[in-house]
């Protein structure tokens, strides 16, 4: 015996029964009907539409070799963890993430060596300004914290970064609603119409940029996007020159997902964008499916200051190539309280008024 195709009412996701008396599918929970050839063709679409795949080919970076590790020291932090690069002329520094003082031992011997680097734009000085605008204002960040952070720490850090590229072949289908309204005699009517919207098409991307450190986090790196990756250039060692870097302890094949989220995220965004002229839009089902995908290994220039306050660790960063400035600040709590208190005042005083003018009136 074979088995009973069963339609689902795109409206409820109801089942549909056929009903003899309109000669249509109707559904039997919000009354929807339908003609057979439409949920059929329906079903066609969703049987058709092609399995999610967002997969990627391995990085094919080389290591750095005994040739171009010359002249580079490295340490790890004893505190964070973290393994940092840096010339041989460094003899003693401070780790850019917590603050703990090290001493660079050992040469550096490495293992993929990047493919790009973001020569930094902007310098300490720059770097050192940027932090005093972001101050500048903040009238509930406590005078201490103003006062003695030691804002000539900022160290320049080329932190590792996986570049992303591929073909997305997107299938995506919506339900949409048309709904109109009117009034007939004391009753208000309303009609809704149904529609099932299917987007397909392909969008390129490039360097999409995934953190490959864990020292720094991804929302503080991704707040200081975006990087100019057209003005990258080859890697050499000697642009570490002066400044230190990361190595990479999140590898490619881990930051896949956050790169296809990305990906995902932004393909659903422009497809979506082309659906117009409906009351309402869902999405129902998403497929995707990468091709050419590429991985590269690329050094960003950040300025990072990291630093330790009544027991609390802040980190700041800013973008070497553009300038851009992030970080959370501390809040004086008395501040905030003379300035909640001072708000309430006022606001207890404005409606103490209005009341008094209405009484009068």
């Amino acid at each position: 015996m074979s088995e009973l195709q069963e339609y689902k009412c795109p409206c409820c996701n109801g089942s549909v029964k056929f009903d003899s008396t309109l000669q249509k599918m109707k559904c039997p929970y919000c009354d929807a009907e339908f003609e057979m050839s439409a949920l059929q063709s329906l079903d066609e679409d969703i049987n058709s539409a092609p399995e999610e795949n967002m997969s990627w080919e391995s990085v094919t970076s080389s290591d750095w070799g005994e040739e171009r590790t010359d002249g580079l020291r490295s340490y790890v932090c004893q505190s964070c963890g973290g393994e940092i690069i840096a010339d041989e002329t460094t003899g003693a520094s401070e780790c850019p993430y917590c603050g703990n003082p090290v001493i660079m031992k050992g040469k550096f011997s490495g293992e993929l060596r990047p493919d790009l680097i973001i020569p930094f734009k902007y310098d300490k000085e720059a770097a050192v300004a940027a932090l005093k605008r972001h101050y500048a204002g903040k009238k509930l960040l406590p005078k201490a914290f103003r006062d003695q952070n030691r804002i000539e720490e900022v160290k320049g850090v080329y932190v590792p970064f996986w570049l992303f590229d591929a073909d997305a072949d997107a299938n995506i289908r919506y339900k949409a609603t048309k709904i109109r309204t009117w009034d007939e005699g004391d009753f208000e009517c309303k009609e809704t119409e149904y529609f099932s919207v299917i987007r397909a098409g392909g969008i390129s991307f490039e360097n999409v940029s995934v953190n490959g450190s864990s020292k720094l986090a991804a929302q503080l790196t991704e707040s200081i996007e975006p990087f100019d990756v057209s003005a990258a250039v080859d890697f050499q060692t000697a642009f570490l020159s002066g400044y230190l870097a990361d190595k990479y302890d999140i590898t490619a094949e881990q930051s896949e997902p956050r790169a296809n989220e990305r990906i995902k995220r932004s393909t659903e965004q422009e497809f979506r964008n082309t659906v117009d002229g409906y009351d309402t839009v869902n999405e129902e089902n998403t497929s995707i499916c990468l091709e050419n995908g590429r991985v590269r290994y690329a050094l960003y220039p950040i300025w990072i200051l990291s630093t330790n306050w009544n027991g609390e660790r802040y980190t700041f960063a800013m973008n070497g190539q553009t300038g851009k400035f992030v970080g959370d600040l501390p809040m004086d709590k008395g501040a905030f309280f003379g300035w909640l208190f001072g708000l309430t005042g006022i606001i207890g005083a404005v409606v103490f008024l209005i009341c008094f003018l209405l009484w009068l009136i």
